[in-house]
């Protein structure tokens, strides 16, 4: 992404490995806001053509796509709405910020019961498919996908991709989710899901070793939405009274609401609780 001053780097976008790490306060503008983009972005704007990277809109096909794969801005793995280049400073410059973000985590529920109710082969299909399609959510939403773990998925919305209304954007996907297992039909779920949806400050950045760099949040707003997950039923979407207030369900008087003693927390959490009306 380049040393990640406001200055536009070279086409390839590439930082160097021995230019200074960034500080925080570089971490936090580049999670935060697009501005440090602008130039590149509007040099790659030029080349053909969509879909392109959300950051430094490089292009990922056409003529343009070509020359930029060469140059490392292919599509990145974790959201291929972003591309590589724009992340190639990951495994070289280790840091964050501490940035309000929204959190989602999605548990399968009952994943034990499941998996003794198949064959490993048709469970391990079976979560396949899971990935697959809330990875497809979550990007389609804007979001990084953390990571899976096991029968659940993490997922990050930071402002800078989006946008400040990431808390919004977070229900959203959960809502997407929710409608991508078959929540709501006739015939039910072919995977059953719990969704915790939580807006806090979290450090947001890269951590681990040389040979294991990843791009991750912690804290406890991390801990509060996988405590949320692990508790909501399937079908339910617990989502904190921070990101209910800045999506805007606080206003409205269709939900239910609940106060949890969630484990490891001495104060109770107070959810508004969103499911998918039958279709």
């Amino acid at each position: 992404m380049g040393a990640m001053p406001s200055a536009v780097p070279p086409v390839g976008g590439v930082p160097s490995t021995d230019s200074p790490p960034p500080s925080e306060e570089q971490w936090r503008r580049l999670l935060v806001d697009q501005a440090p983009f602008l130039g590149r972005r509007r040099f790659h704007a030029r080349l053909p053509s969509s879909p392109r990277c959300k950051l430094c809109a490089a292009p990922f096909s056409g003529p343009g796509g070509l020359v930029m794969r060469f140059a490392g801005h292919a599509r990145w793995a974790k959201n291929p709405k972003y591309c590589t280049g724009c992340f190639r400073m990951l495994s070289s410059n280790h840091g964050g910020a501490e940035i309000e973000c929204s959190l989602l985590f999605a548990d399968v529920r009952g994943s034990t019961t499941l998996a003794e109710s198949m064959s490993p082969r048709e469970f391990n299909r079976l979560m396949g498919r899971f990935h697959d399609t809330a990875t497809d959510v979550l990007v389609d939403h804007d979001g990084i996908v953390d990571k899976f773990v096991g029968d659940e998925i993490i997922g990050i919305f930071v402002p800078a991709m989006a946008s400040p209304q990431h808390a919004a954007r977070a229900v959203d996907a959960a809502r997407a989710l929710l409608a991508a297992t078959g929540m709501g039909t006739s015939s039910g779920p072919w995977v059953p899901i719990g969704i915790g949806v939580n807006t806090g400050r979290a450090f947001v950045g890269v951590v681990g070793s040389a040979q294991h760099t990843e791009f991750t949040a912690l804290g406890d707003a991390v801990n509060v939405t996988a405590r949320l997950a692990s508790v909501a039923a399937a079908g339910e979407i617990l989502v904190t009274e921070a990101s209910a207030t800045s999506a805007g369900l606080e206003s409205a008087d269709v939900y239910e609401r609940r106060s949890l003693d969630l484990r490891g927390h001495s104060e109770t959490t107070e959810v508004t609780v969103v499911t998918l009306a039958p279709s």
